[in-house]
């Protein structure tokens, strides 16, 4: 019974590192669509949300039934807790790609990214996408040093989201408010997506070691 229960698990989790994998898509081909101005991309990344809500759904539905028929203590309770969240913040993420490619198709037929700034943007994705990859491998193998090595990625976003700032704010910039709007957004965005892969590799460190590091959220 217990045997059965633990692949139950692990069957959950396997199911999170599949929506980390549509997650890592969104986040590349939103990024495709915002620096080509794309709008076909922008909109498959739009209806291919839908897929990762409802496998969000299928993993809650697979921890409540665990929660109410094994009523697992201990170490199992943290796990199935743990991944209750980790689903909502991958999902979340997702959501996240999805307005990326929203400022890219609102666009179209220009680019969102001047120029002057796209090299910053284009870091941005790339760290973005690149945890996003990490932490799908980190919900796979249950790596806690891999997940704590999470956070220097993280730092570097921080650092890029400050650049971009001052980009905008720098009395050179002359490509007007509504790319000023556009740019301010992206960067939360990536960097939002950022935070949220921190978390979920956070929430792995909780599952397998009982201990919360100090970046988790509440």
């Amino acid at each position: 019974m217990r045997e059965a229960f633990h692949e139950q698990l692990d069957s959950m989790f396997d199911d999170l590192a599949d929506i980390c994998g549509s997650v890592e898509t969104a986040v590349r081909l939103a990024t495709e669509a915002l620096l080509t101005g794309d709008a076909g991309i922008a909109e498959k990344v739009i209806s291919a949300d839908a897929d990762i809500d409802r496998a969000r759904e299928r993993v809650e539905d697979s921890a409540f039934l665990l929660l109410s028929l094994q009523q697992p203590v201990a170490s199992d309770l943290r796990t199935v807790v743990a991944a209750l969240r980790m689903v909502s913040e991958l999902e979340r993420m997702g959501d996240l790609s999805v307005h990326v490619a929203k400022i890219a198709r609102l666009r179209v037929p220009n680019l969102a990214v001047p120029d002057a700034i796209r090299p910053t943007i284009e870091r941005m994705a790339e760290v973005a996408e690149e945890m996003v990859v990490r932490v799908s491998r980190i919900i796979k193998e249950r790596d806690i040093d891999e997940a704590l090595a999470l956070v220097s990625a993280d730092e570097e976003m921080d650092q890029l989201r400050r650049t971009s700032f001052a980009e905008l704010l720098s009395a050179d910039w002359d490509h007007g408010v509504e790319a000023a709007v556009d740019v301010a957004l992206l960067g939360r965005y990536y960097e939002r997506i950022a935070d949220h892969a921190v978390s979920v590799a956070n929430r792995v460190v909780f599952v397998v070691t009982g201990e919360n590091p100090a970046s988790v959220d509440a």
